[in-house]
């Protein structure tokens, strides 16, 4: 097997979870390897409807852009002549957008690289969008309001999307758009991950992060949150995880059972999360079913200690793992760095200045996280070996997600774009 197929598989196993490199699957792993191929990384440019397609190691360097709203002009239409849409596109705008609109979550482009699928939360859907043409190829309207984050399953073959006001996750046929299941959740489904063997989903529900009741004492009104495991054939219920009971038996009463971006331990056997408020993470054990470690990492002074004033509940929002599992990278993204953790001992490396890091992910050759700020509107990867910052590159307005995906060789964006 080609060093850079092994290299790419083992970047897999290390993700799965969105946060990490899960759209990098098996299948489209394979793909790699053919000479039409390309691997980049895809960056959601949430506020203004737009990805940036960069090398996925290197430096990085732009290939392209898609625009992922073409049809901006219909959605609007439907919300601006329905009542119930148009209150609850607003709502999106002035709470979880912060005063924009959010186009662009989650995407995965399929194994062949023709198409990238992408979750907009304002528009309550996820589309296909070709890349050759921006065309869209298919749109799937979610249940409820609004679409959140996505898996895509180790084949490349299904995408499963979190209904957020909907309390649903919905797999999708990547091809069709074709609905093949769903599976109820706790409320505001939130992160989704495929296990690397493709026979489980898991969901973390995150429950109500807008309202102001914020403090401790109120943690009990933000809603039922828990991970919920599914079977991924038949999409039903296999396990439920309350991290509260966990939490309570080593005594972080006062912690949110609120499990944010979680990444696996390249075996499975750990799962790394964080959780809302707090900075830093937690390990938990799935044979022990317990977390065994906690890890606080620093406060910068500067951030204000008003939980009111901490975006969506989120302290700490962004973590992924190095193929190898022994480097975590977390986004400290209301304290404004990010940093690299050792595994074993848990001990944090150099604190990389960067602007409301939103989510982390590792390179195509495994050496470094990507680190999306979106306070800066520019990606910034990271040594994983070192924890310096290797470089920083612009891309559009408010970047989040950011994808392992591939494209087909020679592409620099849609036609005529």
């Amino acid at each position: 097997m080609p060093a850079s197929r092994t290299r790419h598989l083992c970047s897999v196993a290390a993700a799965l979870v969105l946060t990490v490199a899960g759209p990098a699957t098996a299948a489209s792993a394979a793909s790699s390897d053919a000479p039409d191929l390309r691997e980049v990384l895809f960056v959601g440019n949430n506020w203004d409807g737009t990805a940036d397609v960069i090398k996925s190691s290197g430096d990085f360097a732009k290939v392209g852009r898609i625009n992922v709203i073409p049809d901006k002009d219909q959605r609007m239409a439907e919300i601006s002549a329905n009542p119930i849409k148009w209150i609850y596109f607003m709502a999106i705008r002035n709470s979880v957008g912060e005063g924009h609109d959010q186009f662009a979550d989650d995407m995965y482009s399929t194994p062949d690289g023709t198409s990238v699928v992408v979750s907009r939360p304002s528009f309550a859907d996820v589309v296909s969008i070709d890349l050759a043409t921006g065309r869209i190829n298919w749109r799937f309207p979610v249940a409820g309001y609004r679409a959140d984050h996505m898996a895509v399953s180790p084949d490349g073959t299904r995408v499963a999307v979190s209904a957020s006001t909907a309390n649903t996750v919905h797999v999708l046929d990547i091809n069709s758009g074709k609905q093949l299941g769903s599976f109820a959740t706790g409320d505001k489904p939130h992160e989704n991950i495929f296990t690397k063997d493709g026979k489980y989903i898991w969901n973390m529900s995150i429950g109500d992060v807008n309202t102001a009741l914020d403090d401790p004492a109120w943690d009990w009104t933000k809603g039922d949150r828990h991970i919920t495991v599914v079977d991924a054939t038949t999409y039903k219920q296999v396990k439920i995880i309350d991290m509260r009971q966990r939490l309570d038996a080593i005594g972080l009463k006062a912690f949110s059972d609120a499990v944010r971006p979680a990444v696996f331990s390249p075996d499975q056997s750990k799962l790394y999360f964080q959780v809302s408020f707090f900075n830093g993470f937690l390990e938990y054990d799935l044979a022990a079913d317990k977390i065994t470690r906690v890890k606080t990492l620093p406060k910068n002074p500067a951030t204000s200690e008003d939980r009111t004033t901490w975006v969506n509940d989120s302290r700490h929002h962004g973590i992924s793992m190095n193929p190898e599992g022994t480097k975590l990278c977390v986004a400290g993204t209301m304290d404004d760095y990010a940093t690299v953790v050792d595994q074993a001992t848990l001990q944090e490396g150099p604190l990389i200045p960067t602007s409301k890091p939103y989510w982390a992910t590792v390179s195509g050759d495994g050496k470094d996280c990507i680190v999306s700020e979106s306070g800066a509107d520019q990606v910034t990867a990271i040594d994983f070996a070192t924890g310096q910052k290797v470089t920083s590159i612009p891309v559009g307005d408010h970047p989040q997600r950011v994808r392992l995906g591939h494209v087909q060789a020679g592409w620099t964006g849609p036609a005529g774009s």
